[in-house]
């Protein structure tokens, strides 16, 4: 076996000179990640210091300014372990159809989100149903739409999802209309019945003048006569209004029951 000479000098300069670039190299990145969380904190709230800034285009704009950094930060890194930029812009170019095949779906959540700032469906805050979801939003950045649910869990939905599927915005408009269906006892007068529950609508202060309520009877046997119900009502005041409504259908079947037993 041939005896080869070892050059530990160059051996030597060249883990020092190595070493040092992926020591720089690591304090690069964690300064970079810094850096990138800095910007995003301010980028953010030097938006949301004017009042004419909506809290969803701020939100994106900070992630935006953050990526963007950390971009920057790895051209850096690279350049620093001695890979150039220019040689990186070259292999980029020749391997752009692959990593377009292999980074798709990332892509197209970035597009996607791109589409949401723009058009603007929904803003933080809102409650929406979409992509098989309810909840209320609360973020929307480059990659997902965060929402948190009823029970107040995070759920993560792919911008891609959010902007190729039908939406709910249940906060886009001041008013939401109830539908549901009271019964009145069969004896009662058809008149008599309905103006006593338009009086009992038209004192609740849930539901709303204009437009009218309508009261309209819908259905009759032995058991009662059926009238359908349909209110308009702010639409922070949605559910006190379906509770006020549920109460006093109970009222009236209790009443009824007393009726009944009186009579007996």
């Amino acid at each position: 076996m041939p005896n080869v000479p070892i050059d530990f000098t160059f051996l030597t300069n060249l883990v020092v000179v190595y070493g040092f670039n992926v020591v720089g190299a690591l304090a690069l990145a964690v300064a970079g990640f810094w850096i990138a969380g800095v910007i995003h904190n301010g980028v953010h709230r030097g938006l949301l210091a004017s009042k004419r800034m909506d809290v969803t285009v701020a939100s994106f704009l900070a992630s935006l300014a953050q990526y963007a950094t950390l971009a920057v930060v790895l051209v850096a890194i690279l350049q620093l372990v001695g890979i150039q930029a220019t040689s990186l812009i070259a292999v980029l170019g020749a391997a752009s159809l692959a990593i377009g095949l292999a980074l798709q779906g990332t892509l197209s959540n970035m597009a996607a989100g791109v589409m949401l700032l723009l058009f603007r469906p929904f803003k933080v805050g809102d409650a929406i149903e979409v992509a098989g979801k309810a909840g209320t939003v609360r973020d929307l950045n480059l990659f997902f739409t965060e929402l948190a649910s009823g029970d107040n869990v995070q759920v993560l939905i792919p911008n891609a999802q959010v902007w190729g599927t039908a939406l709910t915005n249940k906060s886009k408009y001041p008013t939401r209309r109830v539908e549901t269906t009271l019964t009145a006892p069969a004896d009662q007068d058809f008149e008599s019945a309905r103006a006593e529950i338009a009086a009992f609508l038209r004192d609740n202060p849930h539901a709303l003048a204009s437009p009218e309520p309508i009261v309209t009877p819908t259905s009759y046997s032995d058991g009662g006569v059926e009238y359908a119900v349909k209110v308009w009502t702010p639409a922070k005041d949605l559910q006190a209004l379906q509770a006020d409504l549920v109460q006093y259908t109970r009222d009236r079947a209790r009443a009824q029951t007393a009726l009944g037993q009186a009579a007996e």
